[in-house]
């Protein structure tokens, strides 16, 4: 293992080069592209990096420990470039009565269950964001059965393709560490274009060890991030992005394990586009199986990432990027200033951000699979996470709606109040209605029929079951793109995950107000079927491969055929007791 000094124009960072794990340490310099920041200079040079001279340190360790506080000093300073550039679109300058607006909103709702034009209103604007998924699915379905001819993108040979980096926040994975970076080494891409970046927490010596410990076969950059607040995953992605030398970044999360093809992927997409596609998406796929709401997750991540999210694309419409596996052009990461580091949800904030900015998302058609809370506590501290994300990112691009309106036209407006508040919005509805109809079926039994009752109890009751219904048919539709259409018994579920997620969104309308940044970290390595599964099918998808090999007769022969009188098999060596 050799651990040397990488200067860069900003900072200086740890590289573990590929090798055998417990060698001696030695110092290496070694000079390297300095990273373009754009005509906004999101990322200047730092003064403190400049005025470090390693040959003033006389021993090694010293050397370490002025490299990490360099480390922790230039990334306390990247991780603050949205706030310090463009203040307005940064969640960390909210003031503290405009994060009450959700619970305001919640309570709101519980105004109209009084009168029926205020629970026929209401329930109008909360069917909205339903009915817009419902239009945006079979819009895309139509569009896409009279597909445009696209130009072909020829092979590329492995001098041919760009630099990538990749980038994994990394928390309290010491666990799971080795299986991300084994993931990443068996990505289909010339391994010496491959740029890695590991950012790990200063105070987390057991996932830092982790990586040092493990046998490496392509070069591993670790970056320190600050131990200081906002304790967040964009905070990393903010330290770890000046240090990115790749034309294309995509980042990864712990437990994730990306298919090998994805890089090839979302570079064929790239550039099969114009330079204002600025993300590419892959899908998301959860393979927990431990608990019925680990199975619900399967089957809703499959209607969002396979169904959903294609459809937007294909309509031009701004995405909610998902939380892993977003490529980006490098540049234009740059230009937009990065990750919100005080916002909860970032991708979904940034995929805004380059709407705002002229840019356009998409999604690819590859896969990368995580593993799914299967435990009620992580999955509700992850959803109530998620769900305070978004009203900061509503209340964030809500500040100045006209000039949001001019940036990304109606369609891209109309997106966001759907998707960004209507998320939010319908579940913390949800119980609203289910409270109003319980209350108007004790009126109805107490009293007798009453035309109002009647008719509030008909509002309610279409309200909920449209939302089950659209719901379920999203997950059913993406189990059926996955190939897995048996597993629409977990469906069934629907009416009480809409209560968990009512219940989350209610836990996060009070969080915003009091811990607004706070990000609860959901734990992994948790589940071990799903990782038994992915052994599984890389063994089969290596099989598959050296039959190919084999075929095209470019696999050389390992044992002597003992058909041939020549050659005798191997032996192999007996265990000896």
């Amino acid at each position: 293992m050799k651990i040397g000094v990488r200067r860069v124009a900003v900072a200086r960072s740890l590289q573990i080069d590929g090798g055998d794990a417990g060698s001696s340490p030695r110092i290496l310099k070694r000079e390297l592209v300095s990273p373009e920041a754009g005509a906004a200079d999101n990322f200047p040079e730092l003064d403190c990096v400049r005025s470090l001279i390693i040959a003033d340190v006389p021993a090694a360790a010293e050397r370490r420990r002025s490299v990490d506080r360099v480390l922790i000093a230039a990334g306390a300073n990247m991780s603050e470039q949205l706030k310090s550039t463009w203040p307005k679109l940064s969640a960390a300058t909210l003031h503290s009565l405009t994060h009450a607006i959700p619970l305001l909103l919640g309570i709101l709702a519980f105004a109209t269950l009084f009168t029926t034009p205020g629970t026929v209103l209401f329930s109008i604007i909360v069917v909205l964001p339903t009915a817009f998924r419902v239009w945006a699915v079979v819009l895309s379905a139509a569009a896409s059965a009279n597909p445009q001819p696209c130009r072909p993108i020829p092979a590329a040979l492995d001098e041919d393709f760009p630099l990538y980096t990749v980038i994994a926040p990394l928390r309290g994975e010491a666990g799971v560490v080795d299986q991300l970076l084994t993931a990443i080494e068996r990505l289909d891409y010339p391994a010496e274009k491959l740029d890695v970046i590991v950012a790990i927490e200063a105070d987390d010596p057991d996932t830092r060890a982790a990586i040092t410990a493990r046998k490496h076969r392509i070069p591993i950059t670790v970056i320190l991030v600050p131990a200081a607040e906002p304790r967040t995953k964009p905070k990393a992605l903010n330290v770890a992005l000046p240090f990115a030398r790749g034309t294309f970044t995509v980042v990864y999360d712990a437990e994730d394990r990306p298919e090998r093809n994805q890089l090839r992927r979302a570079l064929k997409a790239f550039r099969s586009a114009g330079n204002d596609l600025a993300c590419v998406q892959a899908r998301l796929c959860t393979d927990t199986k431990t608990s019925w709401l680990a199975r619900y997750f399967t089957a809703e991540y499959a209607g969002h990432f396979d169904i959903f999210l294609p459809g937007l694309a294909a309509l031009g419409l701004p995405l909610p990027l998902g939380g892993s596996s977003n490529h980006f052009r490098t540049a234009a990461l740059r230009e937009v200033g990065g990750w919100d580091a005080y916002n909860v949800t970032e991708d979904a904030d940034l995929g805004m951000r380059f709407a705002r900015f002229g840019y356009r998302s998409g999604v690819i058609d590859s896969t990368t699979f995580e593993e799914a809370p299967a435990g009620v506590c992580h999955w509700f501290g992850q959803r109530t996470r998620w769900f305070k994300g978004w009203m900061q990112t509503w209340l964030v691009h809500m500040r100045e709606p006209s000039q949001l309106f001019r940036k990304i036209g109606p369609g891209g407006f109309l997106t966001f109040q759907l998707i960004g508040g209507g998320n939010a919005l319908v579940a913390l509805a949800h119980p609203v209605f289910m409270a109003g109809l319980v209350y108007e079926l004790i009126a109805l039994i107490s009293r007798g029929y009453d035309a109002a009752i009647g008719v509030r109890i008909a509002v309610c009751l279409v309200t909920a079951a449209l939302g089950y219904c659209v719901s379920a048919t999203l997950g059913w539709l993406g189990l059926a793109h996955r190939g897995v259409r048996k597993k629409f018994r977990i469906l069934f579920w629907t009416p009480v995950h809409w209560l968990l997620l009512s219940f989350a969104a209610w836990r996060a309308a009070c969080q915003i107000i009091i811990a607004p940044h706070f990000w609860k970290k959901t734990e992994h390595g948790l589940d071990k079927t799903s990782r038994h599964e992915s052994t599984i099918r890389s063994l089969i998808e290596l099989e598959r491969h050296l039959t190919e090999l084999e075929r095209s007769g470019q696999l050389p022969p390992i044992w002597g055929d003992a058909r041939d009188g020549a050659a005798t098999p191997r032996r192999h060596p007996r265990a000896v007791a």
